[in-house]
Formats: structure tokens, C-alpha cells, sequence
């Protein structure tokens, strides 16, 4: 089977609602929470630029040229603000977008970027991807076989989630096919690996909830953190005890709760 990958998907009704996926993965990583959060909100789930699906980074990679086209987006909906949701990467880049003044809050799932300054145990999460990358490449015609036993959901599953069996077989092939075309993956890496990771905290000024797996393999808990707890101290924390990654895979209806809970009026 082969995949077609969309740009992204709007639904439901209320205030605005941005979603925004990990590194490598696509809007639909929002698939098992999207539907109970458009009882309450206008969603609109995107495909990171660079990543399958979504449109490629416009110029030189860098998270600038990823938050501006991300910007653009709100733009190109009338959005002057939203509440916007992110994990990893795009928990990430939710940070940035709040900076500039866009986001009505965050809740940022196990975002990335928040290692301690001086800590460069992130590259070894950088490397990680790269090796993935080239795994997932290998396993991607493959996908559909993969997923069709307990055992080849729980090895494709088992580095974001640290409960599997709820996850639909499509959705992981999907993901595995989309993280395996993700076009951006090798520059963005070696973008990070060579400036690292920016952010201007104090221009943050909107309501942040942050939560974070305890059992997150990529990462870890508390030291990928660290920088966030230091330089967010308004930041409501949750922390989830033996959770993976992918919070809104791992836990679906506890992160519908902890994201509705939180842009409640």
C-alpha cells in the first residue's frame, strides 16, 4: 500500500486550534485525540514543512524559516492567535510561535529544545534520528507486513509509546511511511546539530502547560527539560508517570484532558 500524504486536515467548531507534530511525523499523529478536541475547537492539524505532506522549507533549513512558514499558515487562515498544541518538534516551534506574540496558550508535549544550556547530550538524540531515518527507509515498503502482528506494532511503536495495542495498524504504517519520506530530515538534523537550539523564553507571555513521559526514550526525562523548568517558571508542569514520547498516541483520553482542561474559558 502506498500512502497520500496531506498538508493537513481543519474540523470542528470554537476557538481557534493549532496542532503541530514531532519531527518526522505528519499531521495525523493527531489522529485519536483530533476528533474529541473539535467538540470544542476549530482544529486545524498540519504537516510540518519539509515532511511528507506538507510544503518544502522555503530558502536555507533552520527553525526560523520552519516557525515563519508556520506563522504564514495563521496568516493564510485568519488567525491572529490560537491555542496551539505541539509535541517534540512541534511542541518546539509552539514555544516560538507563542515569542512572537501568536498563541492564545501552548500545550507543548516532551517538546524539544529544552536541554540545558552547555548540555550536548542532544546530540545523541540527533544521531538517533539519523539512524533511524535510514531504518525507516529500509522498513517503509515493508509497512503494512510490519504492523500486521502484536509483535511488529509493539517494535514499531515501542521508541514513542509505552502503550500500543489501542493504536490502529494504519496509523503506525502511515507514520512509519511518513517519518521514512520525510524530505527535511537530514538538513534539519545537521542544522541542529550545528546551532543548536534557540529560544527567547521571556517573550513568553501566554498560559504554558508542558507535559512530559517519564519513560520518554528520546527525550529524556528530566534532563531534556532541564532549560524549560529553569527559563519557564510561569509553565504549569504534568508530569506522567512510565508514558512514552507521543503523549496524544500513548494516552489519548488523559491528553484530550490535559489539553481541554487547559484552554477551558
Amino acid at each position: 500500500m502506498t500512502d497520500t500524504f496531506t498538508p493537513s486536515h481543519r474540523g470542528g467548531s470554537g476557538e481557534p486550534m493549532l496542532l503541530l507534530h514531532g519531527f518526522t511525523d505528519t499531521w495525523r499523529t493527531w489522529d485519536l485525540v483530533r476528533e474529541d478536541l473539535e467538540h470544542r475547537h476549530d482544529v486545524l492539524a498540519v504537516t510540518l514543512p519539509g515532511h511528507a505532506g506538507g510544503p518544502p522549507i522555503e530558502g536555507e533549513v533552520s527553525d526560523t524559516a520552519l516557525v515563519d512558514q508556520l506563522e504564514g499558515m495563521l496568516d493564510e487562515v485568519g488567525w491572529e492567535t490560537a491555542h496551539i498544541v505541539g509535541n517534540s518538534l512541534g511542541g518546539y516551534a509552539a514555544l516560538h510561535l507563542a515569542a512572537r506574540g501568536r498563541a492564545k496558550s501552548v500545550v507543548a508535549l516532551a517538546p524539544a529544545g529544552g536541554w540545558a544550556i552547555g548540555d550536548d547530550s542532544y546530540q545523541n538524540t540527533l544521531g538517533h534520528f539519523s539512524t533511524m531515518q535510514e531504518l525507516l527507509q529500509n522498513a517503509a515498503p515493508y509497512a503494512d507486513a510490519i504492523v500486521a502482528s502484536p509483535e511488529g506494532r509493539r517494535q514499531s511503536t515501542q521508541i514513542f509509546a509505552t502503550n500500543y495495542e489501542h493504536i490502529p495498524a494504519d496509523l503506525i504504517a502511515h507514520l512509519i511511511r511518513g517519518a521514512a519520506a520525510c524530505e527535511a530530515a537530514g538538513p534539519l538534523i545537521e542544522y541542529a546539530k550545528r546551532e543548536g537550539w534557540k529560544l527567547e523564553p521571556e517573550k513568553i507571555t501566554c498560559p504554558v502547560r508542558i507535559v512530559w513521559g517519564t519513560s520518554d526514550l528520546l527525550l529524556l526525562w528530566p534532563s531534556a527539560a532541564a532549560r524549560f523548568q529553569a527559563e519557564l517558571p510561569h509553565a504549569d508542569w504534568v508530569e506522567l508517570e512510565g508514558i512514552g514520547h507521543c503523549i496524544q498516541l500513548d494516552v489519548p483520553l488523559e491528553t484530550v484532558q490535559l489539553i481541554l482542561g487547559w484552554t477551558a474559558p
